[in-house]
């Protein structure tokens, strides 16, 4: 399992409209192949940073078939009006079970 942590800052005073679409979107990532899950977290500091954690069975999953895709365009005209700034990407796997 491969998890995309996207870090994306909101511009200030979108926020509920960015939470709306990405709520809006779940279907969209329920359908894509590959994708195990999705959820999106909010920083307590800087409320208008957010973390989206998509769930992919493999790395390419994310960067060729859903990014190559027409539901990655819709993704993007759902919430992508409100960014502040390209989301800054990376994939992780897991590596160490703690507790």
């Amino acid at each position: 399992m491969i998890l995309e942590i996207a870090q994306i800052d909101v511009k200030p005073g979108l926020e509920t409209e960015f939470e709306a679409g990405v709520k809006k979107a779940t279907p969209i990532f329920q359908r894509a192949k590959g994708c195990k899950g999705m959820e999106l977290q909010r920083s307590i500091e800087k409320p208008n940073r957010y973390r989206l954690v998509v769930k992919w069975e493999t790395v390419e999953n994310h960067t060729k078939d859903f990014r190559g895709s027409p539901d990655f365009q819709e993704w993007r005209k759902l919430v992508g009006h409100c960014f502040e700034s390209p989301p800054a990407v990376e994939h992780t796997k897991h590596v160490v079970n703690g507790f």
